[in-house]
This record gives structure tokens, C-alpha cells and sequence, in this order.
């Protein structure tokens, strides 16, 4: 089921919801009065976490993965999503959820599956560091995946024939290197990112990661589509077509896409609400190519806002309650952001905004109420004040 955002009942956030969706739809109509998407049956993304019991190597684990799955008993095509990896240590790293692609791949009739692999978040076993041995590193990070794959093959629910592998960032490397064993089942791999950096000065990276993906190259049968931006702080466009070039080279089938600059860093493109517009139309032609489906079974992409309050300007910054000078300042950081964002206060003065990613409303209710003793409200979404003045 969905996070409970603390301080927020789930019945209340539910509600609201609800609400914001219906006014959505009904705003949502076209010149002859007929709702948008009004031959979808509406369908929800239901959230489920367990602890997955597969087997990686030689070694027994339990990963814990995230699931999302469309309505009725399958069996479903499946996307399984690997996540990168954060400064810092690995089991302090939350749970990823990739809600933005997960929306478009449920929507679309796939049952998406997120694991977190050896050592991260709440996951059994140890990361392994294999210093600056990329293509080691990212041979045992796909020791999970593959046992994610084999464990899901066996289940009712799941397509055993119709799987995608996909990953970000240092999930990139892994399901690039998974291409390499050329699974039964995995009919794709996309590339979001994919890599790994060493900030230690010690250690030279960047011929590490094209060892690695040549060495991936050669082995590889399976069709990949990768995605890389101009702005991407840490794989710039040079290094992004080197590792094309030699994947490529050594005999493996890959599409890079460079889709230039994406807000203040293109490496996070693919976690961003706004990044489906790029990744998605080559997804769609590629999954194609690829034998997958593509046709839209329900309607969950609609994105759900409160309606804008008459309550203050957005730029009103005086107008707003219970903060001291502190979070008037940050307010006026807030304003400098981009959309999505998302400001919360509370009567004992609390306060926090959000921006980016999918769902900047829960993160930042989640975030002001870390740090106040009464609930969060929201003030501002976007560019509208929401807020309006407790009866």
C-alpha cells in the first residue's frame, strides 16, 4: 500500500485524493463535453512492499522490493527497475520507488518490480565494493537481479516470457551487465544513466566503466535503449557515446538517445514527473520493436492538484501563517524553483518545500512534519497558493 505521510491520517490523505482527482476529471474535458481518457476504465497504483527471497551467486537473500501491479491476476509482462547508488552507506539508502515510471508501465498493463539489492535499504547480505573493478562490480550486482528474475518467472502472475530489465545510474550498469547472461524472459534493457563514478582520486573511472560495458558488449544479445543528457553531472555526453561506442563495438545492440539538457541535472531525468516526455516516445517505439505491449489498459496518469485558493498571490509572501523570518526566506527560495514543488507549514511554525521528482506533495508534508509537533497543510503547489484560512 502507499506510504503513511507521519502527521497526516491516511484517511485524510486519502480523501484529499480522491478529491483532487474527481475535480481533475471533471475540469478535463474536450470541445463536445466528453472527459479525457473516458474509454479508460480508472484504475490506481497499488503499492506493496515485501521482502523477496531469491538466490544471487551462491549466497540465500531476502531483498526488499517494491511492487506494483494492475488490477485482476495476470499474467502480466513485467519491468524490473534497479535503482543507483547514494554517497555514503548503501543501508542507509531509502527504498526507491520510481513512481514516475512506474505509473506509465502499470497504466500500460505491466506489473512493475523494484528491488533493492544486497546491503541497501532494508535488504539482507552486504554491499560489495569491488573497488575500481567496474565490470566486476557490475557482474555481482546483477547476481541479484538474475535471481529476481529467476524467482518472478515462477509466479502465476508473471509473463514468464515478456520481461524488461531496466536501471539508473549504477542500476544502469547492473542491467547492462545482466545483458550479458542473456536470460530466458528478458526481451529488453533500458539504460537511464547507467554507470558508476569512484571520487577516490586513485581510482581512473572512466577506462574502468568502458572496460565494463566492452566487456558487457560482447556477451550481450539482448536489444538495450539507453538515455543520457547534456547535463548530466556525472556522465557528460563524451563519456555517454564512448561507452556506446564500446558496447557497440564489441558486438552488443544499443540505441543511445542524448536528449540534451534537462533542468539542473540530466542525471536524474528519469525520476522527474517531467522526464516522461523524453524517455517515454523511444520507449514506446522500442517496446514495439521488442515484441512488448504498449496500449494504455487504464487511466492513472492524470495528475492530481488542488485547486488554487483565493487566499493569498503565490508571491505574497507576508501572507503567509505561522512562519518566522527563517522560513519566510526559505519561501522565497521556494519561488525560485521549478515546478513540481510543493510548500507545507504549521501552526507551531514548521515549514519545508520540495521540488522535483514525482510526488513533491507527499515528500514535503513528510519532511515539515518531521519538524513540527502539530500536522502540515499545504501552502503553496506549483505555482497556486492552495491554502485556505481554518474556520
Amino acid at each position: 500500500m502507499a506510504d503513511r505521510i507521519p502527521g497526516a491520517p491516511r484517511t485524510l490523505l486519502a480523501a484529499w485524493r480522491q478529491l483532487a482527482l474527481r475535480w481533475m476529471l471533471a475540469s478535463a474535458t474536450v470541445a463536445f463535453g466528453a472527459p479525457l481518457h473516458a474509454a479508460l476504465p480508472e484504475i490506481r497504483l497499488v503499492e506493496q512492499v515485501s521482502m523477496l527471497p531469491i538466490t544471487s551467486g551462491l549466497a540465500h537473500v531476502e531483498l526488499e522490493t517494491t511492487l506494483y501491479r494492475p488490477p485482476g491476476d495476470g499474467p502480466f509482462p513485467v519491468l524490473v527497475m534497479n535503482h543507483g547508488k547514494a554517497p555514503g552507506n548503501p543501508r542507509l539508502q531509502e527504498r526507491d520507488r520510481f513512481l514516475a515510471i512506474s505509473r506509465e508501465f502499470v497504466r500500460r498493463g505491466y506489473a512493475v518490480v523494484v528491488p533493492m539489492r544486497k546491503g541497501f535499504a532494508h535488504s539482507s547480505g552486504h554491499y560489495s565494493d569491488d573497488g575500481c573493478n567496474l565490470t566486476v562490480n557490475g557482474q555481482n550486482q546483477a547476481n541479484d537481479v538474475q535471481g529476481v528474475v529467476e524467482y518472478l518467472r515462477k509466479q502465476p502472475w508473471v509473463d514468464r516470457n515478456r520481461i524488461v530489465v531496466a536501471g539508473q545510474s549504477h542500476g544502469g550498469l547492473t542491467a547492462m551487465a545482466l545483458s550479458a547472461r542473456n536470460l530466458a524472459g528478458v526481451r529488453g534493457v533500458i539504460n537511464f544513466a547507467g554507470g558508476l563514478r569512484a571520487d577516490s582520486g586513485s581510482c581512473p573511472w572512466k577506462s574502468a566503466l568502458l572496460t565494463a560495458f566492452a566487456e558487457y558488449g560482447a556477451k550481450s544479445r539482448i536489444p538495450s535503449l539507453w538515455f543520457y543528457g547534456a547535463n548530466d553531472s556525472y556522465f557528460n555526453p563524451s563519456l555517454a557515446s564512448q561507452l556506446h561506442e564500446a558496447f557497440v563495438s564489441a558486438g552488443g545492440m544499443a540505441k543511445l538517445v542524448a536528449f540534451g539538457m534537462f533542468k539542473n541535472d540530466a542525471h536524474a531525468m528519469s525520476g522527474s514527473r517531467d522526464g516522461v516526455r523524453i524517455w517515454w516516445p523511444e520507449t514506446e517505439r522500442f517496446l514495439k520493436q521488442i515484441a512488448m505491449p504498449t496500449e494504455e489498459i487504464g487511466n492513472l496518469g492524470i495528475d492530481p492538484r488542488l485547486p488554487r485558493s483565493a487566499y493569498a498571490a503565490i508571491d505574497n509572501i507576508d501572507a503567509i501563517p505561522y512562519l518566522q523570518q527563517q522560513g519566510r526566506e526559505q519561501y522565497r527560495v521556494f519561488l525560485a524553483k521549478p515546478t513540481p514543488r510543493a510548500f507545507a507549514v504549521s501552526t507551531s511554525g514548521g515549514w519545508s518545500w520540495a521540488e522535483d521528482g514525482d510526488d513533491p506533495v507527499a515528500r514535503v508534508l513528510q519532511t515539515c512534519q518531521r519538524s513540527s509537533g502539530e500536522p502540515c497543510r499545504l501552502y503553496a503547489v506549483d505555482d497556486d497558493v492552495v491554502w485556505t484560512a481554518p474556520r
